[in-house]
């Protein structure tokens, strides 16, 4: 049976900056206070011409490029985003087009800040059922849509950005894909969300003016359970690898918040330092943000062969999960 191995990685991140500094004019905030609490120190946003299908197709391409793959190798398609260009049809259609990858099919997956991982890992049972032999899996967002400027919670948080792994099948079970662990409580969907615009409460003009469409969290119930459930996730992926902390090699985590990443990793006994930390640089860019994360590190250098890199993401949901590669 065959297995997943990553074949090239990818990034993309709109050229404004908004900084601290920046948003301090906007709303009542400190840049110290949110660096403090969060790590910010700038974050990305979509010029108004670009849409998260431009964003994802512009990382997609620096994967594709990664590997020397041609689009028309690609057999499928998967977006995680929450900020499609259009309800319906799927950002990934769009994605497909643009790429020329007329051989794939393509949709989307809506899980959030843990898009990539669920993205991941379809794609990667895809592979192992022989169903298909290149994956092109993307984060990718425009959060920047759908915060409230006039929020000091929130609008301090997200930012615009895609990530792309490219998956390949390959007959070397002792790398790539190593074990994989989903969750979600929907009992927890209320803690996080947009809540507004969809069948349970479509737009209408009472809904816009409470802001009902933007970005909603409560923010120390999200930081609770991101603590509690990403240690755990992840000593349940090594567990069923069969292996320990002691031999994660990196981390390639969902950057949310710096506090939170530091103490998952200080629960399972794992230095930050093998830790790749950009979440200074872009902020919360939920899917998006574990794959340029791990491009990041690829092309730094970082990733050598046969390194143990543990992945992990949580997002609204809630959702979560892990997973572990050999590189």
């Amino acid at each position: 049976m065959p297995n997943s191995i990553i074949l090239g990685t990818g990034a993309y991140a709109p050229q404004r900056v908004l900084t601290n500094a920046d948003l301090e004019k906007l709303v009542a905030t400190n840049g110290e206070w949110i660096v403090s609490r969060t790590g910010i120190q700038e974050r990305r946003i979509a010029a108004d011409d670009e849409a998260t299908s431009d964003l994802a197709t512009a990382a997609a391409k620096q994967a594709l490029d990664f590997a020397q793959i041609d689009p028309e190798e690609i057999d499928m398609i998967i977006v995680a985003t929450v900020t499609g260009d259009t309800p319906t049809p799927a950002c990934a259609a769009y994605v497909q087009a643009k790429l020329g990858a007329k051989n794939a099919f393509a949709f989307d997956v809506g899980a959030a800040c843990a898009g990539s991982l669920y993205g991941l890992t379809i794609a990667d049972q895809f592979i192992r059922s022989g169903m298909v032999k290149r994956a092109l899996v993307i984060g990718a967002e425009t959060l920047s849509r759908f915060v409230d400027w006039t929020n000091r919670e929130t609008c301090v948080l997200f930012g615009d950005a895609a990530g792309a792994i490219l998956l390949g099948a390959t007959e070397d079970q002792g790398r790539g894909l190593l074990a994989t662990t989903l969750r979600t409580d929907g009992t927890m969907t209320d803690i996080l969300g947009i809540f507004g615009g969809g069948s349970r409460r479509p737009f209408s003009p009472e809904m816009l003016q409470e802001n009902s469409n933007k970005i909603k969290m409560r923010g120390r119930e999200v930081y609770r359970a991101a603590t509690r459930m990403l240690p755990e996730v992840v000593a349940e992926t090594l567990t069923l690898a069969g292996l320990e902390a002691k031999d994660v090699t990196h981390v390639i985590a969902h950057q949310a918040n710096q506090r939170i990443i530091e103490y998952a990793l200080d629960t399972l006994g794992v230095p930050i330092e093998k830790c790749w930390i950009n979440i200074n640089r872009y902020g919360n860019t939920s899917s998006a943000s574990m794959p340029i994360t791990l491009d990041e590190a690829n092309r730094a250098g970082r990733l050598k062969k046969d390194d143990v890199i543990a992945m992990m993401a949580i997002g609204a949901g809630m959702t979560w999960g892990s997973v572990l590669l050999r590189w």
